[in-house]
């Protein structure tokens, strides 16, 4: 393994998810504000609560998580307030997802998107480098957890604010 940091993963993920949006800029209807897919009870590896903590101490010691339901880090617009240091799976959401799952008898491949995102052509006829495989970067991410805490447990958003009120 590398020694690559959660940032230069982070920064990794930004590329591809990037060249996805070009790509599916049409469908997408995701902008600042738009919030539906950051729900409540999101975990964390971590590494990347780590990466939080750090740049956003301030806001974790004073402030008041989102009201529930709601990732903890919304605002009240709707917005992000750690959109520079937001986790993976936030980095990802809106697009089109795919993933591998064993059956009893096989490796299926299953697909998603936000439901906002489905105007298009089928996510199922997309060519597999159109749609971001959930995986490769997950065992990345507990790969570097495993390097640095192996023994922790995921984070919750919300727990990671001092003030829960």
């Amino acid at each position: 393994m590398s020694d690559a940091t959660i940032d230069d993963l982070h920064a990794e993920i930004q590329v591809e998810a990037t060249r996805l949006h070009v790509l599916h800029a049409a469908r997408l209807a995701c902008r600042r504000g738009c919030s539906a897919c950051c729900i409540d009870g999101l975990t964390v590896f971590e590494v990347e609560a780590e990466t939080i903590r750090l740049h956003h101490a301030s806001l974790l010691a004073t402030g008041l998580p989102h009201p529930e339901g709601g990732c903890a880090f919304l605002d009240e617009a709707g917005g992000c307030r750690i959109y520079a240091h937001r986790p993976q799976v936030c980095r990802t959401q809106g697009l089109p997802l795919r993933w591998l799952e064993e059956d009893e008898t096989a490796t299926v491949e299953r697909r998603d998107i936000c439901p906002l995102n489905e105007a298009g052509e089928p996510i199922e006829t997309l060519a597999e480098s159109a749609c971001w495989t959930l995986g490769p970067i997950e065992e990345r991410l507990a790969a570097m957890q495993l390097a640095s805490k192996p023994n922790a447990a995921r984070a919750s958003l919300r727990g990671l604010f001092v003030v829960t009120g």
